[in-house]
């Protein structure tokens, strides 16, 4: 598979976990949901760091590596480090690993906005086929 079908495969993964974040979301399942939410933030961040790179990365640490890097080399990724922390940190580590998902209406603007994480990204990475 060439680079940009990977990145195509993974942009598409992102999207699709995003959209089983708020089937979930709508269900009330808040905790699984902002899993899902936090697996298509790392998906579209995965997608990026092809797109820019050339190499997906294959553990968590090393996507988050990979975003500081860019940032560190393109202003215009900063935009995506704070969003990628605050969904690693509330939605990932507080909300689904310990449970708490307070506030929830602050849960579930993470979760929705989700979407608009994958579309800056798929921008940053010059990818221009968003759903």
């Amino acid at each position: 598979m060439v680079a940009t079908d990977r990145i195509s495969a993974t942009f598409a993964d992102a999207r699709a976990v995003h959209a089983d974040a708020l089937r979930l979301l709508e269900a009330g399942d808040i905790r699984d949901a902002a899993e899902k939410a936090w697996c298509a933030t790392k998906r579209a961040t995965d997608a990026l760091i092809l797109a820019r790179t050339s190499t997906e990365p294959e553990f968590s640490p090393d996507t988050t590596r990979g975003l500081v890097r860019l940032a560190a080399a393109d202003s215009a990724v900063n935009s995506l480090v704070g969003r990628y922390y605050s969904r690693q940190g509330h939605l990932h580590g507080t909300c689904f690993y310990l449970g708490d998902c307070e506030p929830v209406a602050e849960v579930h603007r993470r979760i929705r906005q989700t979407a608009d994480y994958i579309n800056d990204a798929e921008r940053l990475a010059g990818y221009s086929n968003s759903a």
